[in-house]
């Protein structure tokens, strides 16, 4: 029968927002996109009302939103001549693209479709620092064979190791031709994916005109070419025969669609390609833009998109005062996206040690120091991101840096809301962060020779945790399974965790990565320069032997335990026999023997027999029966403890290396001033504690004391002599 629109309204509401408590809810609640959001969101609604005009007033509508919405882009971004494909996904400009170039150079593709291109075949440049899965995705939505697509490396030699390579390109094109195949496209980068460098434009463009093939532009600093001040590198870009602009991420707008500006000449071709439509509602898809923009303005759009450059020259002018962050920008005075990296030269850690001289676990980490870095920027960026989330720095994959943290403001600050402040704020985290990456990489290599030398340990060598390391207490099983042991190396691991997390530090112990990591073993986390690496080891050694130890003493036990179960049982079988010796016969009979027990009662002490836990041995009850207590036995042994941990400060945590200086003068003070009180203590009553002693005065004070030491002793002869002796000693003394 259908239901209400409050209904319905409810249901969606419940589907955005779930139907759990209003407090779990606010925080599920939408972002706050502002009033310029709110007009690119209504124009998905106007668009649906006006759909249902009638196709009169729809056309002259729609025919001036696009218009109007195309005339300013194109002044906006510098691009004279141009038409707009608007597209929700941003490959599908360039789809449409390569489709009306097929159409453009293959004449009888309309009527012949892939037997054309079968005879020549088409190829698709494209630079390999473009985005992952472009080509392929082209190639699948095309019907064409990967073989069509042609990745063009990046400079090796000289230029940015970002940019495509020109002379190469040009070769490559070269060979295509002499095999039969038809150059068709070339797709350029204003502003890589990854480190945001753009190519050559202008030898690109060329490069194309020389070959007679299209050159498709995108990126994100195309942003920039609404600016006064552009770069020369840029500004070639709006020669290009197409490009790709993604206001909705400059200008965090929602929802709006993605435009692709073209120039062609032929109208019947672009609607071949599919980049226009003759359906008025297809032109609607420009209205949310259309609306967005006019809210905005020139001056407010231009606003915007210096502000995003702002931020970048902002953090990249505080990176060039940091040690150990190595940037990677195409231009220093003005690059939109920011790419940088912690690097600390290992050369420098160890000067006096010489390179013919360095051990094996020396070379090794030199051989692995590419993903060591990799691991502590991948951490590094993690936490920048956690610390400061306005700032919407992500990690970046480089083919020839490696792992990066990169700030691209053009895409995200319009949307997040980056200030000045949040960008002061993640340098300062960075700079928080700066010495404990440098403590952690120094330590390494100690912390590995540590474990290693050290009985009972073993290191494991996973370069994939940012941390000091990873270590596991090794089990000395004694003939036992693997799986007993598995389990049992397991147990004492987990155990030799929690010991360690109770303890009051400032490290980080934990099981590891969720998916990935070495089992059962101990990883440490990233430290300070003030840890104290042999007394952390000594301390996961000693924790270890101690539970691998109680964990022996509690299977000994078990196992005397057991064995005196049976030794008594054998006892007490024993005891029931020599018991019914000594009764006799008739004193087993039902009926007669307790008429001879009662005539004649059988005296037998009970023998029972218990067990001693700390002995380890069977003993008799019958003193139990005769003292009617249980003796308590010897004192058990004391629990094995560990001995290695260090006498600490006052408020001083776990691993913490103290200054020699401080502690000398802590243990001085303290010496000198308990002598002072001694000495005060000694004084005589009648002296002033400010009163200095003379040579008389001395002389009368140790009379006195030996006087006193005389008497005393002389009392204490006395008390203890007998009545009888103390007589004649008075009798002799009066003599």
């Amino acid at each position: 029968s259908g239901q209400d629109m409050v209904s319905i309204l409810q249901l969606v509401q419940n589907l955005m927002h779930g139907e759990e408590e209003e407090e779990t809810s606010q925080s599920c609640r939408l972002q706050n996109v502002g009033e310029q959001g709110h007009m690119a969101l209504l124009g998905h609604s106007l668009a649906a009302y006006i759909s249902v005009l009638d196709k009169e007033r729809l056309r002259k509508l729609t025919t001036r939103i696009l218009s109007d919405t195309t005339l300013w882009l194109c002044r906006l971004f510098r691009y004279e001549n141009g038409s707009a494909y608007y597209h929700e996904d941003d490959r599908e400009g360039l789809l449409k693209i390569c489709r009306l170039v097929i159409h453009t150079r293959y004449e009888d593709y309309t009527l012949e479709g892939f037997n054309v291109l079968y005879t020549r075949q088409p190829v698709i440049y494209i630079s390999s620092a473009a985005r992952t899965g472009l080509g392929q995705a082209l190639c699948n939505q095309l019907g064409l064979p990967l073989s069509c697509m042609c990745r063009v490396p990046c400079n090796t030699m000289f230029g940015s190791q970002h940019q495509m390579d020109v002379a190469l390109l040009d070769r490559l094109i070269k060979d295509d031709v002499e095999f039969g195949k038809l150059p068709l496209l070339l797709v350029a980068n204003a502003g890589t994916p990854g480190a945001g460098h753009t190519d050559k434009l202008g030898r690109l463009k060329e490069l194309c005109e020389q070959y007679k093939m299209w050159l498709h532009v995108e990126g994100v600093n195309l942003a920039t070419l609404a600016l006064g001040y552009i770069s020369s590198s840029v500004l070639a870009a709006t020669k290009c025969d197409s490009m790709t602009l993604t206001l909705g991420s400059w200008l965090g707008l929602p929802a709006v669609p993605a435009v692709t500006l073209y120039r062609h000449e032929d109208p019947s071709l672009s609607l071949a390609a599919g980049l226009t439509s003759s359906q008025p509602v297809e032109k609607l898809r420009a209205l949310p833009l259309w609306l967005s923009l006019q809210y905005l303005g020139h001056d407010g759009i231009v606003e915007r998109i210096k502000h995003a450059s702002q931020l970048s020259q902002r953090l990249l002018e505080n990176l060039k005062n940091l040690d150990f962050i190595k940037t990677s920008v195409e231009d220093e005075l003005s690059s939109p996206v920011v790419v940088f990296r912690f690097f600390q030269e290992y050369s420098n850690r160890d000067q006096t040690s010489h390179a013919a001289q360095a051990s094996t676990i020396q070379r090794s980490i030199i051989n692995n120091e590419g993903h060591i870095y990799d691991t502590f920027n991948q951490w590094l960026g993690e936490q920048l991101a956690q610390l400061v989330p306005a700032s919407g720095v992500d990690v970046v994959e480089l083919e020839d840096e490696g792992t990066c943290v990169r700030f691209s403001p053009l895409m995200t600050s319009a949307v997040l809301g980056t200030e000045i402040q949040d960008i002061d704020q993640l340098v300062d985290c960075l700079k928080m962060k700066i010495p404990v990456l440098t403590s952690t990489l120094q330590l390494r290599e100690e912390f590995e020779q540590e474990v290693r030398r050290t009985v009972g340990l073993l290191y494991i060598e996973d370069l994939g945790w940012p941390g000091l390391g990873v270590v596991r207490y090794n089990y000395h099983s004694n003939g036992k399974n693997d799986d007993k042991q598995e389990k049992e190396l397991e147990k004492i691991n987990t155990e030799l965790l929690k010991k360690l997390n109770e303890l009051e530090s400032d490290l980080t112990f934990s099981l590891g990565p969720e998916f990935g990591g070495q089992k059962n073993c101990v990883y440490i986390g990233m430290v300070t320069e003030d840890l104290d690496v042999s007394e952390l080891v000594e301390t996961i050694a000693a924790t270890g032997r101690e539970i691998e130890e109680n964990s022996r003493l509690l299977e000994n036990m078990t196992e005397v335990v057991r064995k005196g179960i049976q030794e008594a049982q054998l006892q007490l079988q024993k005891a029931n026999e020599e018991r019914l010796l000594e009764e006799g016969l008739l004193r087993q009979i039902p009926v007669v023997g307790s008429v001879l027990n009662w005539f004649s009662p059988f005296q037998a002490s009970p023998k029972g027999r218990t067990f001693n836990l700390t002995a380890g041995s069977l003993e008799s009850t019958e003193s139990m029966y005769v003292s009617k207590a249980q003796g308590t036995g010897s004192t058990p042994p004391p629990t094995p403890t560990s001995s290695l941990a260090k006498q600490r400060l006052p408020g001083q945590k776990a691993f913490k290396r103290s200054l020699r200086s401080s502690d000398g003068f802590s243990e001085t003070s303290s010496i000198s001033h308990c002598d002072d009180l001694d000495k005060l203590d000694q004084r005589p009553p009648d002296l002033s504690p400010g009163q200095e002693q003379g040579p008389l005065e001395m002389e009368r004070v140790e009379e006195q004391e030996v006087a006193q030491a005389k008497t005393d002793t002389e009392d204490t002869h006395s008390d203890k002599l007998p009545p009888d002796c103390t007589k004649a000693e008075d009798k002799a003394s009066q003599r």
